[in-house]
């Protein structure tokens, strides 16, 4: 593909960095009046989708759609076929050649990365979707190839590949191996996929349910969802305020630490501030301001 004027690491755009981003809706490139939607939902990063989301005799207006968006001062990620469907693949790429406004792809049901990474702009962030037994078998490799910035847990189709289950048990290894495999390979920790269910209350077990499996980001294609995603995955103000006050008493560079409990201590509160930050979320409250007297 052509080299856009503006590199994609560094297009500025209002919406939250890649590796924090909590909320990830998509939203389905054909229709016109649901992207304007998106565009105010207040969802941390738009995904304009070219695959599941558009009937196949759609697909080339969605294209079209997607490609006159991006080209007038809009910014989004864009969910593209896998090169194992070579024809919409190539004409997903096609498409998207040099668009102005393009984030980043989110590759669906990949098993590689590498021949979608080479059509791109050199730096072009990708996210890996894992929705089948065989991109799951081959996420460590994805994970570290040097353009995945994130992978995302395809659920649905993952399940029809597998026959397993859609309960948090059955689901518990290939979420917690797409964790392992993020750590490994030093990128973001994994994005889940969509809950269907949009009750607030049962919205917020299953988050919590993937969190403790090491996901910090969630797919959605509800817009109704995005205030309790974004809530749900982001550090309260005590959460930000016990960490401050860890660093503060242990260190930066943990020159006070006691003992071996002290160290995972500092971890975590360091990383709970540094999300904080990417979130903007940069008012400590007055019990960690306290403690840097």
């Amino acid at each position: 593909m052509s080299t856009p004027t503006t590199d994609p690491a560094t297009r500025p755009d209002t919406r939250v960095d890649a590796a924090a981003a909590r909320s990830w809706l998509l939203v389905p490139a054909d229709q016109p009046d649901r992207i304007a939607d998106a565009e105010q939902s207040g969802a941390d990063a738009l995904i304009l989708d070219l695959e599941d989301g558009v009937a196949a005799a759609n697909k080339p207006q969605a294209r079209r759609i997607a490609r006159d968006w991006l080209d007038h001062s809009r910014h989004a990620w864009v969910r593209i076929n896998n090169a194992d469907d070579s024809e919409k693949w190539q004409d997903d790429l096609a498409a998207l050649d040099g668009a102005q406004g393009l984030l980043g792809i989110v590759l669906a049901k990949a098993s590689h990365v590498e021949v979608t990474a080479a059509r791109l702009p050199a730096g072009t962030p990708i996210v890996a979707m894992i929705e089948s037994a065989s991109g799951l078998d081959h996420s460590r490799a994805i994970a570290a190839a040097d353009s995945t910035v994130r992978l995302a847990f395809g659920v649905g189709d993952y399940r029809r590949d597998t026959g397993i289950g859609g309960d948090s048990l059955a689901l518990a290894h290939p979420r917690s191996v797409l964790a392992h495999h993020s750590r490994l390979a030093g990128i973001a920790a994994p994005i889940d996929g969509p809950t269907p269910d949009t009750d607030p209350g049962r919205l917020c077990t299953a988050i919590a349910e993937t969190m403790a499996m090491g996901h910090t980001g969630r797919l959605s294609l509800e817009p109704e969802q995005l205030p309790v995603i974004n809530s749900a995955l982001s550090p309260t103000a005590n959460d930000l305020a016990w960490a401050q006050s860890i660093v503060t008493e242990l260190g930066e560079d943990g020159a006070h630490i006691r003992d071996g409990s002290d160290l995972p201590k500092l971890a975590r509160a360091k990383k709970l501030l540094y999300l904080g930050a990417l979130l903007g979320l940069t008012t400590i409250p007055r019990t960690a301001e306290r403690s840097r007297s």
